[in-house]
């Protein structure tokens, strides 16, 4: 049995870091003992900001964003076309668009995908907030930007069908080749989704 080299509070702060995505027990003791060693240029200033957020982050109560105001400062912002929405499974996926760029389109946060084997089913997931966004009116296009996996799949059918019959024109991202990607080096799933939606050049 490992004898002990330090306090419970420390062993806490690993124990919680290590339950932190990416970081595992290792990764944890390293980044608490870099923390602890730089105490008043790191650990309390970080203290500090997770205390605070822990008091002000709200999830937007329009689209399923974190922010510290509800609604969220995407959802506010007027310079957006809010007559297009951008439907992700995550708030990561959320921010990962905004780093490309892509688009100034507003979004909605579905929670996760739906998967039966897992029981996540529709009332799990933020989806009748976003049909009821859609017949409030005013969106002009959903364009569905959940991951290309059966359970991703499924939920975008399953989206389809709650808002068929209504005015919005439905899309989803491409699938295929990445940006330098090598033939080669693809799945047959990756190859032959890119090849159904090939495009003239």
């Amino acid at each position: 049995m490992a004898k002990r080299v330090t306090g419970p509070e420390i062993e806490k702060l690993i124990q919680l870091l290590a339950k932190v995505p990416g970081l595992g027990p290792r990764s944890a003791r390293r980044a608490a003992l870099h923390l602890v060693k730089k105490k008043d240029q790191l650990l309390g200033p970080l203290a500090d900001a997770m205390g605070e957020a822990h008091r002000k982050v709200r999830i937007c109560s329009c689209c399923g964003n974190v922010d510290t105001s509800d609604p969220c400062t995407v959802c506010t912002d007027v310079r957006r076309d809010h007559a297009v929405i951008i439907v992700v499974e995550d708030v990561s996926d959320l921010w990962a668009l905004e780093r490309a760029g892509a688009m100034n389109a507003a979004y909605h946060v579905l929670g996760g995908t739906l998967s039966p084997l897992d029981g996540v089913g529709p009332d799990d997931l933020n989806i009748r907030g976003l049909v009821d966004r859609v017949v409030k009116g005013g969106v002009r296009e959903l364009i569905i930007a959940v991951n290309a996996t059966v359970e991703g799949q499924t939920t975008a059918h399953y989206i389809t069908d709650q808002l068929s019959g209504l005015e919005v024109k439905i899309t989803r991202l491409a699938h295929g080749v990445p940006v330098g990607g090598e033939l080669d080096y693809l799945d047959e799933g990756t190859l032959t989704a890119a090849l159904r939606a090939r495009t003239a050049i």
